[in-house]
């Protein structure tokens, strides 16, 4: 259940109007990388989970609540820099004086040019934020992604909290208004709070690589193909010890040749591991075994009908 409280989680300000910023602003309020957006892709992640790991389930929605929340921010704050252009529109008379807007810039080649740029606010909207992104792209579901597995999910939302850090990082860059600012600063860090802490729940879970249940081929997780010619650049991606698996790279320097000498690789052998075909199926039925106990023992309640959610009457 949702309750809305009418205060802002953070009390969003704004110096004076600027149309233009606001229109950049839309990235986070419907563009692919917005709130509305993290907001839905946790809520919509956190149904799948709630059985098996309630804790985790508990904060998927109430981070998802918070982008909620932060989505209202950044509303509100369009909302204040498009100050006086929902009046001026409602002045609809053809011999209307278009000459107050932005700042008292002169006047009726202004506001139409301010609409050319802005029709989505001047045209559409009527002064009010629109969910679509800068461009006036309408928000769309295919920005949520989700695999209906944790390990996978909390590694798609620490990404999406990366992408939307370094939109705000670079919204800041385009206004000079300190109190916008401060609520874009905001914004940011809890995208920051936000990604350590799926990357807590990730670790929490073990073992949490490669993500799914399915172990990797070893013939073919250690191999480094260069697959690009010149000077040759090695890193602890090709040279040294895999992060995950502990597998010495294997540097493939000339992918043709070596394409052709394993007959399209179908005999290649496993080199520099110690893992074998036989040790990943152990370890596939394995976990798949524990994976699927935990799913069987949060629903061995069920019996016939069910309901989501049991009511304390004493509240």
């Amino acid at each position: 259940m949702f309750h809305h409280v009418k205060e802002l989680q953070f009390n969003a300000r704004v110096s004076k109007p600027d149309v233009n910023f606001a229109k950049l602003l839309l990235e986070q309020f419907g563009g692919p990388n917005g709130e509305l957006k993290a907001a839905m892709q946790y809520f919509v992640q956190a149904f799948g989970c709630r059985k098996a790991n309630p804790d985790k389930y508990d904060m998927l929605m109430d981070i998802a609540t918070e982008e909620f929340s932060h989505l209202e921010i950044v509303g509100a704050t369009i909302q204040m820099l498009l100050n006086g252009v929902n009046g001026e529109l409602k002045n609809a008379a053809d011999e209307s004086d278009l000459t107050k807007m932005l700042d008292g810039k002169a006047a009726k080649e202004n506001y139409i040019h301010e609409a050319m740029i802005n029709p989505q606010f001047f045209l559409v909207s009527g002064g009010t934020p629109t969910l679509t992104d800068s461009v006036g792209n309408p928000w769309n579901a295919t920005y949520i992604m989700g695999m209906g597995d944790l390990t996978a999910d909390l590694r798609l939302n620490i990404g999406a909290e990366t992408s939307a850090k370094l939109v705000y990082e670079n919204l800041m860059k385009f206004t000079d208004d300190v109190l916008v600012k401060e609520s874009l600063r905001y914004l940011m860090t809890r995208e920051v709070a936000h990604f350590q802490m799926f990357q807590a729940a990730l670790e929490s879970i073990q073992p949490n690589f490669p993500p799914g249940i399915l172990q990797s081929d070893p013939r073919f997780s250690n191999k480094y193909f260069n697959m690009s010619k010149g000077e040759d650049l090695k890193g602890a991606w090709n040279k040294g010890k895999s992060l995950e698996l502990n597998e010495e790279w294997q540097f493939i320097e000339d992918p043709l040749k070596h394409v052709i000498e394993t007959n399209g690789l179908l005999d290649e052998i496993a080199t520099g591991t110690d893992r074998t075909e036989e040790s990943v199926q152990k370890v596939n039925r394995s976990l798949s075994e524990e994976r699927r106990s935990e799913i069987d023992a949060a629903n061995a309640s069920i019996n016939g009908s069910m309901q989501w959610s049991s009511y304390n009457k004493s509240i």
